[in-house]
């Protein structure tokens, strides 16, 4: 009943949004208001309080970034108790946890970011560590110097850098993980500004959090972050830093167009931040209108710093990555690298020197791509054909994974995560990359590197029978 929302405004107040924000919350925590309730149309309550419409918007936004609403797409704003907004990421890692690695057998694996382990070809990488150790002996157990092995490094620069980087502005960290850790310790401090797509990379997330920065998020739109959001952003508030995946962002699998990168790089000069690039399996293209252009490779003013990881297409299990620095941060990434784990394991970044030189890193790219563009056609197919009426979907052209929108307003992804698990499929909810969860519950991910056509059907036709069901 509209009875309960009259509010006893303060028409003096500019603020009337802030108002009607504090009073709806005080009826949801006092349950006048209960769990899942509809809560009135925007047009309606903006009569019923004699306010305008934008009033009502911008209450019923806090209401939702604070976690006492969340909207339905297509169907409105509904109330949400501060103590049923769970801790979701929680919750979805306890559940994972309670499935043994013997019963994992038995689901079909939708929740995999990185090449199956079964594509790694371990005979030639274990002839290369007898190489190695045959070559280098006790040499190549012992740590290296601070940048990492200087064989590695070189090779890096050659191969995926045509010699333009050089190899004293190459750092190997242990994966893009710790990269991103060791660049936030160098530049992040407490209450600084840091901007990170929305949604984004939970990992990057937590690494903010954990600085106590200041997390501006921005909205993604088909071929990049909103650029004029953004600018709005940077023009009002003093910012360190912009994290961002340029290829086959995670979770949305958007990537970068060449305008965009140019206009962010522009800004990033303007206003005088940083823009960190994580380089996330741009080795998987699999659309030839997509063309492999960093931002590093543009940037003119010093301004990107870049990470890149071998784990997630190469060595899942041993981390290794690189990071090239501004070389007014070198020094200081450099120093917290080092007080982070001294150096990245010895024997790994020799073999993957020897690897890269002997020219069977290109070999097994493409043996992947070989392998992984079919899967993704037919996933892509599948989801077309089964989902099509459920969900809402843009093709990345390239990577490992689908982001889907749920277009049932009965079903969010926890509870299809939930129905799935007890189906023995696992999906990833999109909970896991927002700062806040609850924007999450209409998205969920699917990944296909774990899983064959036979799965990737049998996986996708139950999910829709799920999502159908009344």
């Amino acid at each position: 009943m509209l009875e309960k929302y009259i509010i006893n405004l303060n028409k003096e107040d500019k603020f009337k949004y802030i108002q009607i924000y504090n009073n709806i919350r005080r009826l949801i925590e006092e349950n006048k208001i209960k769990d899942n309730e509809k809560l009135p149309s925007i047009r309606k309550l903006s009569k019923l309080l004699d306010v305008n419409t934008i009033t009502i918007i911008n209450a019923y936004k806090k209401l939702q970034t604070s976690g006492y609403a969340m909207q339905k797409v297509g169907s409105g704003t509904y109330a949400k108790r501060k103590d049923s907004v769970r801790n979701l990421r929680k919750e979805y890692s306890m559940a994972l946890k309670r499935i043994s690695k013997e019963n994992m057998k038995k689901y079909i694996d939708f929740i995999g970011e990185t090449a199956c382990g079964d594509m790694f070809p371990v005979k030639s990488f274990k002839n290369i560590l007898n190489e190695v150790l045959d070559r280098d002996g006790q040499e190549a157990l012992v740590y290296q110097e601070a940048l990492g092995y200087e064989g590695l490094r070189k090779h890096i620069d050659d191969v995926f850098w045509k010699s333009k980087i050089g190899k004293d502005n190459i750092l190997i960290v242990s994966g893009a993980q710790q990269g991103i850790d060791i660049i936030s310790k160098a530049l992040v401090n407490i209450n600084d500004n840091v901007m990170v797509e929305n949604p984004t990379y939970s990992g990057a997330l937590s690494v903010f959090k954990s600085r106590r920065a200041n997390i501006f998020e921005i909205p993604m739109e088909k071929d990049g972050v909103d650029i004029k959001a953004l600018e709005k952003i940077v023009k009002k508030n003093n910012i360190k830093c912009f994290y961002t995946m340029s290829y086959f962002q995670n979770p949305t699998g958007i990537s970068y167009s060449l305008k965009k990168k140019k206009e962010l790089l522009n800004l990033a000069n303007i206003y005088d931040f940083y823009i960190i690039e994580d380089d996330y399996l741009s080795e998987l293209i699999y659309d030839k209108d997509i063309e492999y252009v960093t931002f590093k490779s543009l940037d003119r003013n010093d301004k990107v710093i870049y990470i890149k990881s071998f784990s997630k297409v190469f060595l899942p299990g041993i981390r290794i990555g690189y990071v090239i620095s501004p070389g007014e941060l070198k020094e200081t990434i450099k120093n917290y690298k080092i007080n982070t784990d001294i150096s990245t394991s010895s024997l790994m970044q020799r073999a993957l020197d020897l690897y890269l030189s002997k020219g069977l890193w290109v070999e097994y790219i493409n043996y992947l791509n070989s392998i992984y563009l079919p899967r993704y056609k037919y996933a892509k197919e599948c989801i077309k054909n089964f989902l099509k009426d459920t969900v809402e979907f843009n093709d990345p052209g390239g990577g490992l994974h689908f982001y889907l929108k749920i277009k049932n307003n009965n079903i969010d992804s926890m509870k299809l995560f939930h129905l799935c698990k007890d189906n023995k499929i696992l999906i990833t909810p999109g909970v896991l990359f927002y700062k806040n969860q609850v924007e999450g519950l209409n998205y969920f991910r699917i990944g296909f590197s774990e899983t064959d056509e036979k799965d990737i059907f049998r996986g996708i036709t139950a999910i829709s029978d799920i999502l159908n069901m009344k």
